[in-house]
């Protein structure tokens, strides 16, 4: 099988689409937080996910502002949040640097993060995308209820419930493995690749 991808033009010529590495990982980030269904089935959401906002920061505390700053905090369908880091292949870091940070933000954010800071950041996200919020999630959840939902969100924090995804444009099978290792051991957490 072919692995290359074709485009085929208005003068039915064919369009190699060659694989390169992203300019910066700005702009991957930011692919990530307007389409994000490029992350494909990794997020176990077939549905969509809703984005909170890019950059979520990660206090230490209760009292803490953010220590840190989560690439891309998104919530699925059933209320699950979906915590998105962001890593060039060519970072030296993407192995065990980049584990151990999404670790800290999950532990964290899970400790730390209220679900009233969470709806504001969704209004404020949205806002600044000159998005209604209650439309926006009204369109994401359709006929469910958008105080259930936060509700559920919360519950999922409280449980530990949450997807961990670590993008990268390759991942090395260093990385590859801790996630697999990760994921079959941390539940009901789940730690995945894309």
């Amino acid at each position: 099988m072919n692995p290359n991808i074709f485009l085929i033009d208005s003068n039915n010529s064919l369009l190699e689409l060659r694989r390169t590495e992203y300019d910066s990982e700005d702009l991957l980030q930011s692919l990530i937080a307007d389409h994000p269904t490029l992350l494909g089935s990794a997020t176990g959401a077939d549905e969509g996910l809703l984005l909170i906002q890019r950059e979520y920061s990660v206090p230490d505390s209760v009292d803490g502002n953010g220590r840190w700053s989560l690439d891309h905090l998104f919530l699925d369908r059933y209320a699950v949040p979906v915590l998105v880091e962001v890593k060039r292949a060519t970072d030296t870091r993407a192995r065990r640097e980049v584990i151990a940070q999404m670790l800290d933000y999950a532990a964290n954010g899970i400790a730390y993060w209220p679900i009233d800071k969470i709806i504001e950041a969704f209004k404020s996200t949205c806002q600044k995308a000159g998005i209604d919020p209650e439309i926006r999630l009204s369109e994401f959840l359709g006929d469910s209820n958008s105080e259930a939902f936060w509700k559920s969100v919360e519950a999922n924090l409280a449980a530990g419930r949450i997807r961990m995804i670590f993008l990268a444009d390759e991942i090395s099978k260093e990385v590859r493995r801790i996630v697999e290792f990760l994921n079959e051991q941390m539940r009901p957490a789940d730690v995945l690749t894309c």
